[in-house]
């Protein structure tokens, strides 16, 4: 008998680690299926309370680690990062998943199965935000960019950011498996129907309000995508043929009706402080004309910079990239200031990479922009993902989004996370030209910044007195 329960119970920790972690593989990476990544961890918490702490974490470990290699490709293959490195990027969701499950199990154990089903997400979203404070590569890995073609959903970032949305694919798998488990008392098991039923319906209520919100106004953008050769010096023959290729695409895009246009990151190199030929077909045409330079020529170093050039000015408005990437990018001093253009729509300037840092947002969201203009460069398979990473900045924080990148996305989106117009320069040149909605609002996170994750982390402190200090509840 004994023999006979060990092999169900074997059967099922291998049947439950292999779901998780091809939900988790499917459900996050550079091209999830985001209703796989709200049932990743219920396999594995649906075990926890039938199975040795040892099993479990070794369960949840080997889900996540293998789950995590969807990334491999991308990391050693395109990237090119060392196997150590990648290795690390493969063992930490292991452990936290593992740590999830083990706190998970030990307060459902215990008879605390409300403090139970809150255990899993306060614990994953701490470990996250504890992360983007001391990460080079800011909220890279967040769960919650599973969820970017989820509009209703995505719409919570406005509130809480994404530490909202992380909270909630994890709370929904954590509450159905308290649901659904006889070692949970009655109550507790009716506390985890009434939060999936109030967190999923107050999400969704709010999301489907404010994508039907009506826009303010509107602004016709054009992106533009060369790509190659790869960023030549203006004072060469191949930097010249290039500035044609770009004058002639510029052309198009204002006849199309744009009237701001942007190229992708570090197009052109120069020392010089000005490009006479964009300044002359910005007056010409009557645009914004947004382009990025590799600009040499600076007293303060070379830049990484984002230059627009608008009718009538031959010197132009410029910003330089704050977040640079390590090892990539090390021969750029990195800029620290923001750069609003004058005018209405209030429009700000940032750089690919920029994107995936909050304070960007933040501090945009401080000056009222309603539009950044965002050329960027990406590495080809993650033009997706990383464009959504943008996305995500400008649901938090209110404003729309033009992104050019090369090797990437060219994307325009609204505040609300929609892509109105979008087409891929990850193999051939691209353009596009579409109508972006624009609003004038501030929301919830851009006034409050992280206090859901402030919220988090109190309440996992009070969680870990429940799970280590408060006695177990009888039965």
């Amino acid at each position: 008998m004994a023999s006979s329960l060990d092999s169900r119970r074997l059967i099922a920790g291998l049947a439950a680690t292999a779901l998780s972690a091809l939900a988790y593989g499917f459900g996050s990476g550079l091209q999830p299926l985001p209703w796989l990544t709200w049932l990743a961890p219920l396999p594995l918490a649906m075990l926890a309370p039938h199975v040795k702490a040892r099993w479990l974490a070794l369960a949840a470990f080997v889900a996540g680690a293998l789950g995590a290699l969807n990334q491999w490709h991308y990391l050693h293959g395109v990237i090119g990062l060392p196997v150590p490195v990648i290795a690390l990027f493969t063992v930490l969701p292991g452990v936290v998943l593992a740590l999830c499950l083990l706190f998970f199990r030990r307060l459902l154990r215990r008879g605390h199965g409300v403090a139970a089903m809150l255990a899993m997400p306060a614990l994953w979203v701490a470990i996250e935000y504890a992360n983007t404070q001391t990460s080079p590569h800011g909220t890279f890995g967040s769960l919650a960019y599973s969820q970017m073609d989820m509009l209703p959903v995505l719409q919570l970032a406005s509130i809480t950011g994404l530490w909202g949305i992380g909270f909630l694919l994890l709370l929904m798998p954590a509450a159905l498996a308290v649901a659904l488990t006889r070692k949970a008392a009655p109550h507790a098991r009716l506390a985890a129907v009434a939060a999936m039923v109030v967190a999923m319906g107050a999400t969704l209520a709010y999301g489907y309000a404010r994508l039907h919100a009506p826009a303010t106004g509107s602004i016709k953008i054009g992106l533009a995508s060369i790509e190659k050769p790869v960023r030549p010096a203006l004072s060469v023959p191949e930097g010249q043929a290039l500035l044609e290729r770009y004058l002639a695409a510029i052309d198009r895009l204002a006849a199309g009706g744009a009237t701001v246009i942007v190229t992708p990151e570090t197009a052109f190199a120069t020392g010089e402080t000005t490009v006479p030929a964009f300044a002359e077909a910005a007056r010409r045409h009557g645009v914004l004309l947004a382009t990025g330079i590799d600009a040499k020529g600076g007293a303060d170093g070379e830049r990484n910079a984002q230059w627009v050039f608008r009718p009538g000015l031959q010197s132009p408005a410029t910003y330089a990239k704050h977040h640079l990437i390590p090892g990539f990018e090390n021969q750029y001093t990195p800029g620290a200031t923001y750069t609003m253009l004058d005018g209405s729509p209030r429009i700000g300037l940032a750089i690919c990479k920029d994107m995936d840092f909050h304070d960007i947002g933040r501090a945009y969201a401080d000056r009222q922009a309603q539009l950044l203009l965002v050329p960027a460069w990406d590495f080809g398979v993650d033009g997706w993902f990383h464009g959504r990473m943008a996305i995500m900045r400008g649901v938090e924080s209110g404003f729309a989004i033009a992104r050019a990148a090369r090797a990437g996305r060219l994307t325009l989106s609204d505040d609300r996370g929609r892509v109105v117009a979008e087409a891929s320069s990850e193999q051939h040149d691209a353009e596009l030209v579409g109508e972006l909605p624009l609003h004038a609002s501030r929301t919830f996170y851009a006034q409050w910044g992280d206090w859901f994750a402030w919220v988090d982390l109190a309440l996992l402190a009070i969680l870990l007195v429940w799970a280590f200090v408060v006695p177990p509840r009888s039965n």
